[in-house]
């Protein structure tokens, strides 16, 4: 468990507003994604990591903290789950989540181990691609 003082915790919870969605909301300030911050042992450290340390305890190493109710200013810690960081990207509202939902090409062949390719870190449908060749070839030879 980590060591934290009293005066510590009584000056964090000054900054808490309970809000009607049943969040605990951080009323002091936020850094540029809308989380809160607090100062607390020499440093800024995310308001909802300190509420975590403070009731429920450590992190566990190389997990990070999923706002389970979307809202990046609340410190509620039910509302807070560990998990891998890339679980926590894929459970967000964000490019790389929306990318791995799809399960179709924009042409609407499936993604399926068989049909698709990674290149460059990026899907790419094996018959899109086979036939954009095609008619690249096409259109060079015609030329």
């Amino acid at each position: 468990m980590v060591d934290i003082a009293e005066k510590d915790v009584a000056r964090f919870w000054a900054k808490v507003a309970i809000e009607p969605t049943s969040c605990l909301a951080w009323t002091a300030g936020r850094n540029s994604y809308g989380y809160g911050k607090f100062y607390w042992a020499g440093r800024n450290i995310p308001a909802h990591r300190f509420a975590y340390l403070a009731l429920v305890g450590e992190i566990p190493a190389g997990l990070s903290l999923d706002h389970l109710c979307r809202v990046r200013h609340c410190v509620r810690p039910d509302h807070l789950e560990a998990v891998t960081p890339r679980e926590n990207t894929l459970r967000g509202v964000n490019h790389v989540a929306d990318q791995v939902k799809r399960t179709r090409c924009p042409q609407g062949h499936a993604y399926t181990a068989a049909s698709t390719r990674i290149k460059n870190g990026k899907r790419e449908c094996r018959t899109c691609h086979n036939r954009a060749r095609r008619d690249k070839r096409a259109a060079s030879k015609s030329a």
